[in-house]
């Protein structure tokens, strides 16, 4: 008796492994890189040709405008990287212990309000100025940035590449000297959401292009799918727990 229970219960544990769709998780962490690059691809090619996510780009271009004399090209690229910091900030205001009397779940909270967020960016049209649109987005990028940052305990970029791209290449370099199955692993991670990103950036310049302004819906699509299946699997582990 004692030997079935123990069986079942390792098959429930197995489940709950298999389709563990967390903070961390990897299947979460594709649906969100495909949001960060359809949404650089949306206000590069539809707003003005501003990064929202690639502050970095921001900075560059804010540096050269700045050197040209043109100050007000170099405000439009300032302002993106303030909204980013507010973000910043907001997403460590949320994650606060003080905040769980209102936010039970801070991570869905932030799904969510990434999702109104760009809902409502849709309804802008583009005679509106694109500041307004850039500043959203960059709001709720740095916000996803912020809530997530691991990848099955590794640090990754769900909104740029770059660092992904780096921690890949070290890994790959890893797992080949070393033959280090973890490492091995590792890569296959990062290089999935390198190119989720890169699909996201595909399909938002294409979208953005042909749709236009309400392109910015599909990420939106995305989002609520993500908000789903990790309340879904919330609510299973608990489930499962209480069996």
């Amino acid at each position: 008796m004692i030997k079935m229970l123990t069986l079942k219960n390792e098959r429930k544990e197995r489940k709950i492994s298999l389709c563990n769709f967390t903070s961390e998780s990897v299947e979460l962490g594709i649906l969100l890189a495909i949001v960060g690059g359809f949404l650089d691809a949306y206000t590069f090619v539809g707003r003005g040709g501003v990064f929202a996510n690639a502050q970095t780009g921001n900075v560059v271009l804010m540096g050269i405008e700045a050197a040209t004399g043109e100050w007000g090209q170099a405000v439009l690229h300032a302002v993106p990287i303030l909204a980013f910091m507010v973000g910043v900030v907001v997403a460590e205001m949320i994650k606060k212990p003080s905040m769980r009397l209102f936010i039970t779940d801070s991570e869905k909270a932030v799904l969510i309000l990434e999702t109104v967020v760009l809902f409502i960016v849709g309804f802008i049209p583009y005679t509106s100025p694109n500041i307004i649109v850039t500043v959203a987005v960059s709001f709720v990028s740095s916000v996803q940035i912020s809530s997530f940052r691991k990848l099955i305990g590794s640090t990754y970029s769900t909104t740029m590449v770059t660092g992904n791209l780096r921690s890949a290449t070290q890994e790959a370099y890893i797992a080949f000297t070393k033959k280090d199955d973890e490492s091995a692993r590792r890569t296959v991670r990062y290089s999935t959401i390198n190119l989720s990103f890169l699909a996201g950036a595909i399909l938002g310049g294409l979208l953005t292009s042909f749709i236009g302004v309400k392109a910015i819906w599909i990420p939106v699509i995305v989002l609520i799918c993500s908000v789903l299946l990790f309340s879904n699997e919330r609510k299973d582990q608990k489930a499962n727990i209480e069996i």
